[in-house]
């Protein structure tokens, strides 16, 4: 499973991008958000999606996470596929989007090409709970150094333990002592998982 991929720009379009890495060129789908932050650049690194289907083997790449998060959760909802998640992405810049979702707003959704209002319902249903909380945690921790947090809860999540209660500990850890590194915050979760 590929992460991201780093490499320079040898076709650049607001729907794909071709990157040459190691003599290898990986056509990766994007969102006009995506395009627009490196349409300039001549080397990028982006994070990637893939998706693998009986009839095809896709790459979706994004710029930022937050991005990239907020497209997988589209894509949990019955209905959308990667297509229209990313052209969802297209249409409105994620912290609207997500705003959107969170304030119940049907017609900013409906007004996304090809999303009716049974299916902007079912995506504010679905989504509201978790791009909320999401929006929580980054209000709560705008202020601190959020690379420690994020390394912390990937190096949990890669020991094996579930994202949701490792997020908790770290959390609860952090507003008591926010000044903690990586190592010491890392040693404290695993006490109380």
């Amino acid at each position: 499973m590929y992460e991201y991929i780093s490499g320079k720009i040898t076709e650049n379009s607001p729907a794909h991008v071709i990157i040459e890495n190691n003599g290898l060129g990986y056509f990766i789908n994007i969102s006009l958000n995506t395009y627009s932050q490196i349409k300039d650049k001549k080397e990028v690194s982006l994070l990637v999606h893939e998706q693998i289907r009986e009839d095809a083997y896709n790459l979706y790449g994004f710029f930022e996470p937050s991005e990239r998060e907020l497209f997988r959760q589209l894509m949990s909802v019955s209905g959308i596929g990667a297509n229209t998640a990313r052209m969802m992405l297209s249409s409105l810049p994620p912290a609207e989007l997500r705003s959107a979702i969170v304030s119940e707003n049907t017609d900013i959704i409906k007004s996304i090409k090809g999303i009716g209002l049974k299916t902007a319902q079912r995506v504010i249903i679905e989504l509201k709970d978790k791009v909320g909380r999401e929006q929580g945690d980054e209000k709560l921790f705008a202020g601190m150094d959020n690379t420690v947090r994020d390394e912390a809860l990937s190096a949990l999540v890669m020991l094996g333990f579930a994202r949701a209660p490792s997020q908790k500990a770290i959390d609860k850890i952090l507003s008591a002592q926010p000044e903690l590194r990586v190592e010491q915050l890392i040693k404290l979760s695993l006490k109380m998982l």
